[in-house]
C-alpha cells in the first residue's frame, strides 16, 4: 500500500479571488451608472427640443415667440439643469425654394420653426480616454400650422 499524500491547504483562495474581482465589478457598475445618466440626459434634451418645436409650430405667432418656445422646452425637462434653448424660423415656397419669411411666393409659403437644445452632461467619475460627459444637444424642426 502506498502512503497517502498530504492534503494541500487551500485557505484564502476565495478572499484573493474576491479582492481581484471587486475592483473590476465596481468599475463596470460606475461606467454603467454614468452611461445610463448620459442616456437619460440625451433623451430629455431630445424631448425638450421636440416640445419646443411642437409649441412653436402651433401658429405663426408662437413660432416668433422665442420665450414661449424656451419655456415649453425647459418645462418638458424639469430635472435637467442648465438647458440652453435657441430657436429660429425659416420659410420656403411650395416648390421648395427658400424665401424670406417677410417675402412672398407664387403659391403657399411654408414656415418652419427649428429648436436647438443643449445641456451639460456630468459624470460621477472621471474616465480618461472615454467620451462620456460634455455637451448633449438635440435639434427639432416642424412646419408651422
Amino acid at each position: 500500500m502506498k502512503p497517502a499524500k498530504p492534503k494541500r491547504v487551500r485557505r484564502g483562495i476565495a478572499l484573493v479571488e474576491y479582492a481581484l474581482a471587486t475592483p473590476i465589478l465596481l468599475m463596470i457598475l460606475a461606467v454603467g451608472l454614468d452611461f445610463g445618466r448620459a442616456m437619460r440626459t440625451a433623451g430629455a434634451v431630445a424631448a425638450a427640443a421636440r416640445a419646443g418645436a411642437a409649441w412653436g409650430s402651433m401658429s405663426s405667432a408662437n413660432a416668433q415667440n422665442v420665450s414661449g418656445i424656451q419655456s415649453a422646452a425647459v418645462n418638458s425637462a424639469p430635472d435637467i439643469s442648465g438647458l440652453t434653448v435657441t430657436s429660429s424660423q425659416s420659410c420656403q415656397c411650395a416648390n421648395g425654394t427658400g424665401v424670406s419669411c417677410t417675402g412672398s411666393c407664387a403659391g403657399n409659403m411654408l414656415m418652419y420653426v427649428q429648436v436647438n437644445v443643449q445641456a451639460a452632461t456630468t459624470n460621477f467619475f472621471s474616465y480618461s480616454g472615454l467620451g462620456f460627459g460634455g455637451t448633449t444637444s438635440a435639434q427639432a424642426k416642424m412646419r408651422v400650422q
